[in-house]
């Protein structure tokens, strides 16, 4: 069934409650990202075709995104034997891909992508407004439109609402619905994947598990259903969280199943804001032991600290959403932020090794 008002009204409850945080979680160096300095890594994406059937094509996402304060997308080299490959980029949010083409009796299909980028810990002062760019028109309409699978009107305007009710400001709003996503989503181990993020679906259901692509969609739909630009970055993690928390990076140089949605709402002077609650949530079910409780120190520091900030353990491949992949004949994908691939036959798909064969190392150079 639909979530009834008394859920609706937890987030509110909750709202003072998790600001009365221990002392220990108070306390600097748990989890207190600083701007510092910029960290270059370079990943190298291996694919290879399972079952190549007539033309096969590929689309391997590349970063996109370029921030002064935390991220530079540097640039990316690929070995494609015997295909056509050329960097291509999506009209509307800019989202950056390799696409390559292989013909008609390609026997094994394999090509290697590696990018190299740098990026940095992130940290947006939210104690007072600053003098701050403003979007532009066409960014504003951009980030607080509805795409399919995030609405901004029925039940999700109807939730937004109830959630931000009494909100005097646009940071009340975006505290309001952080904390309300924090508490009353959960992480799903089940879930295939990052998740879908049919937001509609899950408010509808009641149904509010699964994971980053499913609970940080549901924020930035809610989000612009109130009145704020928002939108998700989708990208990879790239080594262990300096911080100790062993839910927030890889421990190895295998990256292949590190994917990770975050997300950001646009506050008038304060400028993008970071958002994770789904990191929050990743850490009350992952961080060991596992299961936590809310009121562990861990579980406090991150939920300070990911409203308004995020570690540079992680590379932003882009913002896009409802991807027509060039030269497809296949729907659009909800988001790029696996290699994607088709045959002759179809789209094929890409969490499922026998169809779509790929590794991805991440390494930090330091020399």
């Amino acid at each position: 069934m639909g979530l009834n008002r008394r859920s609706m009204l937890e987030g509110t409850a909750a709202l003072a409650a998790s600001f009365a945080l221990s002392r220990a979680a108070r306390a600097e160096g748990l989890f207190s990202t600083v701007p510092g300095e910029w960290r270059t890594f370079e990943t190298t994406i291996g694919i290879q075709i399972a079952k190549p059937e007539g033309k096969v094509q590929a689309w391997v996402p590349l970063p996109s995104v370029d921030q002064a304060d935390w991220m530079r997308s540097g640039t990316s080299t690929w070995k494609a034997d015997g295909s056509d490959a050329v960097v291509v980029s999506e009209k509307i949010y800019g989202a950056k891909m390799l696409h390559i083409v292989w013909p008609e009796g390609t026997v094994a299909p394999v090509a290697e992508v590696s990018s190299r980028f740098s990026t940095r810990d992130r940290a947006v002062e939210l104690t007072a407004a600053g003098n701050v760019k403003q979007l532009s028109t066409a960014e504003r309409h951009l980030y607080i439109q509805g795409t399919e699978l995030i609405p901004v009107d029925g039940i999700v305007k109807e939730t937004a609402d109830k959630i931000t009710a009494g909100a005097k400001t646009d940071f009340d709003k975006a505290r309001a619905i952080y904390e309300w996503a924090i508490e009353n989503t959960f992480r799903n181990p089940k879930t295939r994947g990052c998740g879908l993020g049919d937001i509609t679906y899950m408010i509808k259901s009641g149904d509010l598990s699964g994971k980053c692509a499913d609970i940080n969609a549901l924020y930035v739909g809610l989000a612009r259903a109130s009145g704020l630009p928002a939108r998700d970055v989708y990208g990879l993690r790239l080594g262990p969280s300096k911080f100790g928390y062993k839910s927030l990076g890889p421990s190895t140089e295998n990256v292949t199943k590190a994917q990770h949605c975050r997300a950001e709402v646009f506050l008038d002077g304060f400028g993008w804001v970071p958002v994770d609650p789904a990191d929050v949530r990743k850490v009350v079910l992952e961080e060991p032991p596992g299961n936590l409780g809310k009121d562990d120190d861990k579980v406090l520091q991150a939920r300070k600290t990911l409203l308004g900030a995020w570690e540079g353990n992680w590379v932003a491949y882009n913002f896009a959403h409802d991807i027509a992949l060039p030269g497809s004949a296949g729907p659009k994908v909800p988001f790029l932020m696996y290699p994607q691939a088709e045959t002759a036959a179809g789209r094929l798909d890409c969490l499922d090794p026998d169809s779509v064969k790929y590794t991805i190392t991440a390494r930090e150079i330091t020399a």
